[in-house]
């Protein structure tokens, strides 16, 4: 955990608060947005388990309290995503849902890009299909 004089990405988006509601957004653009169909057909129909792994996951990511690893270990996202065939049409559709959620927060321009870029870095690492 960081020290308290340390202000995180976690702090800077409004906590956990912030975060579900990211969380929900995103799932919610997935899960009406045809251009999401294809990201979408990966998950489950309900999506609780996914909203409650993600949401665990980025509370650690962004540095906050560290709920993924606590309850399901090291992430290894790469590998936890390789049974599904990632290409750059999926890592788009994921990127689009997750821009569109991260566009409704009211977050500060230079907060804003630097998510996008983290996130945009994690989405290509997660590409395992050769185009």
């Amino acid at each position: 955990m960081n020290s308290p004089d340390v202000i995180t990405p976690y702090q800077l988006v409004g906590g956990e608060t912030a975060v579900r509601g990211l969380v929900e957004r995103f799932y919610g653009y997935m899960d009406t947005m045809s251009e999401a169909h294809d990201i979408r057909a990966m998950h489950p129909a309900d999506l609780t388990g996914s909203k409650d792994k993600l949401f665990k996951f980025l509370s650690g990511w962004l540095g906050g309290p560290d709920l993924y690893c606590e309850e399901f270990g090291h992430p290894r996202l790469r590998m936890r995503h390789f049974p599904f065939s990632i290409g750059t049409k999926e890592r788009d559709q994921w990127l689009l849902c997750m821009f569109k959620a991260l566009d409704d927060m009211p977050l500060n321009s230079v907060l804003r890009e630097s998510l996008a870029r983290a996130f945009t870095q994690t989405a290509d690492h997660m590409i395992n299909r050769a185009e």
